[in-house]
């Protein structure tokens, strides 16, 4: 009925752009407002489909379609996640051309995705479309798409957004480089394509011979440069010092002069250059044929790149890094060969044109750059807290005449303080006289809060945050060993008996995280979510009848222990002794049946027994 009630007079609206109109449609349908808002979602969602199966020529019917939808959210008329998931929706329909085109109006729109309406409700939605988008492209065909989708989440998320970093330094190991190959006809058609004139340059400045092993080991080094811990084994660390010795001998006596720039750019066409300047893209995997060494040690993007390979590499040996194991420590010798071969590559670095000199100082400012980012990740990702200003230099103050140790003596005692011979220890002592106090202080608890630590837990469980499986916090496992020892400490429900076998860690931290949220009220978002836990709540409750029926009889043997000590104490007027309590003897158990005789029953009942036990 209410999809009814919005159909017929959305399309209007829309193509009227006018929020005000769908404010007056709004408010005159008089029902829940949880039901107005899931129901005007889902219209939008189907006006989209409409959309997306007419053809336009560009993307601003879609931009202006999600700029409509923020709108309605900030009249709090949707749930804050709509227009992300509108955008997914329309990049899963749309090709990647398109798809780069919309993608612009996302990174224009980052300030409005940061707004605090926004960003907790849809930062799982974004970065889910955005990695959903990733999937889609080519690391080598798409660069640059890439490239603007990272960016896009580098500035949409905190700096400090331990999700985007790479904590523990870990490398990509898929990035294989192969190499080998001779018979490969697409390279034989390049090498065909070169002009004549262009081989006859190159060849008589070549100081060096291009063989295959020098070819070898100029390509055997990318898997050093995929994985540089191999470097700490005695085994390979022999062969990259070989291959990197050659390597660099190679690119020593094979320079790139500023004379085969400029004839090169004598050479080239008008209509080259302008290509040129147009496709200014560069791409980071090569072509790995024999053949085309010579020609790309003769490229000085191409050499700048393989020596900053190798910068990168010798500060990383060198870093102390926190999650390197202890085996990870290069050797005194070690060390001197790569400070050794840091020069060398600084100074061809330097010599290879264009602008080596202004090239090797914007390196070396971003290496340094690169000391600073791991000391921040070494020091746990510390948040930055921006300073208003700088501080005020003080003037120094006249220093004050040192009283005698007997004043200060006297003073101290006289407040009840003591004086420990320094400064530091003095103040630290005198802080809390109590040890034991001081160790009690609230200050000394560095266990996060169960509200805290299970916020995004318990949001995650809501299933209008629409979170997949898979990108839970329970299915991690650090989050999950933590809090295990979060809930030890804190949590009343950790220690409580339950028939119910854990199978699976995320089921029991899901079961926990609902029991927490239960507690707190304030922090449940769904009606769902408390009808979830009063279910739960009533499978706790239900006993099991034979568990029940072992706790009856216990507790009927405990009684008949007390009154037997109760009536042995009252007869002899003596204080309870330790021997063990008698039984009750045939006599006096046909005694008690005749005086209980037809009221049976009654005593039954008082007893706890049902109706069917007494049969």
């Amino acid at each position: 009925f209410l999809l009814v009630l919005f159909d017929s007079a959305y399309h209007k609206i829309f193509e009227k752009n006018n929020v005000d109109l769908l404010r007056k449609k709004y408010d005159t349908i008089k029902v829940n407002e949880n039901d107005k808002r899931s129901t005007l979602d889902q219209v939008f969602r189907d006006y989209l489909l409409q959309l997306l199966a007419e053809p336009y020529d560009s993307v601003a019917v879609w931009e202006k379609y999600v700029t409509f939808c923020i709108e309605a959210c900030r009249l709090d008329m949707c749930t804050p996640t709509m227009p992300v998931v509108l955008l997914g929706d329309i990049f899963d329909a749309l090709t990647l051309d398109y798809c780069e085109k919309l993608f612009a109006f996302v990174e224009n729109g980052v300030n409005t995705w940061r707004e605090e309406m926004f960003f907790s409700a849809c930062k799982n939605n974004l970065l889910r479309m955005c990695n959903d988008l990733l999937r889609r492209l080519s690391r080598s065909q798409n660069t640059v798409f890439c490239g603007r989708i990272l960016l896009f989440l580098a500035k949409f998320f905190p700096f400090s957004e331990r999700s985007g970093l790479n904590i523990v330094s870990e490398f990509n190991l898929d990035n294989l480089t192969e190499f080998g190959g001779e018979n490969s006809g697409d390279l034989k058609d390049i090498l065909l394509d070169k002009d004549d004139s262009m081989e006859e340059d190159m060849k008589p400045d070549a100081k060096i011979k291009i063989d295959y092993n020098l070819y070898c080991k100029f390509w055997a080094l990318q898997d050093f440069f995929r994985n540089p811990n191999q470097c700490y084994s005695k085994v390979h660390w022999k062969t990259f010092s070989a291959h990197a010795s050659n390597v660099l001998l190679a690119f020593k006596s094979f320079k790139l002069d500023d004379m085969q720039v400029k004839r090169r750019k004598l050479d080239t066409s008008e209509e080259d250059k302008q290509r040129e300047q147009q496709q200014q893209h560069y791409f980071a995997k090569f072509l790995t044929n024999q053949k085309l060494l010579e020609l790309q040690l003769s490229d000085a993007n191409f050499r700048r790149y393989v020596l900053l390979q190798f910068l990168i590499v010798f500060q990383y040996l060198n870093s102390p890094v926190k999650f390197k194991a202890e085996t990870h420590e290069l050797k005194p010798e070690q060390a001197d060969w790569v400070r050794e071969k840091t020069e060398m590559v600084l100074t061809l670095l330097e010599e290879t044109p264009p602008d080596g000199v202004a090239f090797v100082q914007t390196v070396k400012h971003i290496l340094k750059r690169e000391e600073h980012w791991n000391s921040w990740k070494n020091d746990g990702c510390p948040e930055f807290q921006k300073t208003r200003g700088e501080k005020r230099k003080s003037l120094p103050r006249p220093r004050r005449p040192k009283k005698s140790l007997g004043d200060q003596m006297r003073d101290v005692t006289q407040h009840g303080k003591f004086i420990m011979g320094n400064a530091e220890l003095t103040k630290l002592w005198n802080l809390c006289p109590n040890n034991l106090e001081a160790c009690k202080s609230k200050e000394r608890d560095f266990l996060p809060s169960l509200e805290g630590y299970f916020e995004e837990a318990i949001e995650q469980l809501d299933p209008a945050a629409m979170v997949e499986e898979e990108y839970k916090r329970v299915n991690d496992g650090n989050f999950g060993w933590r809090a295990l020892r979060l809930l030890a400490r804190r949590s009343p429900h950790f220690f409580t008996h339950s028939n119910n076998p854990i199978n699976k860690l995320p089921e029991y931290l899901e079961t926990m995280i609902k029991k927490i949220a239960k507690d707190r009220p304030s922090v449940l978002s769904n009606e769902e979510m408390r009808v979830e836990l009063m279910d739960n709540e009533v499978q706790n409750v239900v006993p099991d009848p034979e568990v029940e029926e072992d706790e009856l009889l216990k507790s009927e043997e405990k009684e008949e222990h007390t009154t037997s000590h109760e009536y042995e104490d009252d007869a002899m007027g003596t204080v309870k002794s330790e021997n063990k309590p008698s039984t009750l003897k045939s006599k006096q158990l046909e005694a008690v049946a005749v005086k209980v005789g037809s009221n049976w029953k009654k005593l039954a009942s008082k007893l706890g027994y049902h109706a069917d036990e007494q049969m």
